[in-house]
């Protein structure tokens, strides 16, 4: 049964709720430009805002061994996993994006003030 499972930070790449369907061991997801990501966290002007993202980030991994994996052969028991990714994939890309606009307008208004 998959443990872990690797992908990008886009929003729809889960596009059912039944991909992890009985994977009761799946508890850790992986994100493929996670390096990337991190080097924009790392750029963001307030400690606070890369601890928020850092903590969104490893969400996903204390929520999924609590999820429910679904049963394989009820077509109406989907399980959880699969929505606990695509709210969580939803959640770190609202974030990052909120925080990179804040982080320009600090950059603009300091900016300006030179």
């Amino acid at each position: 049964s998959l443990e872990r499972s690797t992908i990008p930070l886009k929003d729809g790449i889960i596009a059912y709720d039944n991909i992890f369907r009985g994977c009761k061991k799946l508890k850790h997801v992986h994100l493929v430009e996670e390096a990337v990501l991190h080097e924009t966290i790392a750029a963001l002007q307030l400690e606070e805002w890369k601890n928020d993202m850092k903590n969104e980030i490893i969400a996903i991994n204390q929520r999924l061994p609590t999820a429910r994996a679904g049963v394989g052969g009820d077509v109406f028991d989907a399980g959880e996993k699969a929505q606990a990714v695509q709210l969580w994939i939803s959640s770190v890309l609202s974030t990052i994006v909120q925080y990179k606009v804040r982080h320009r307008s600090y950059l603009n208004e300091a900016a300006t003030t030179l």
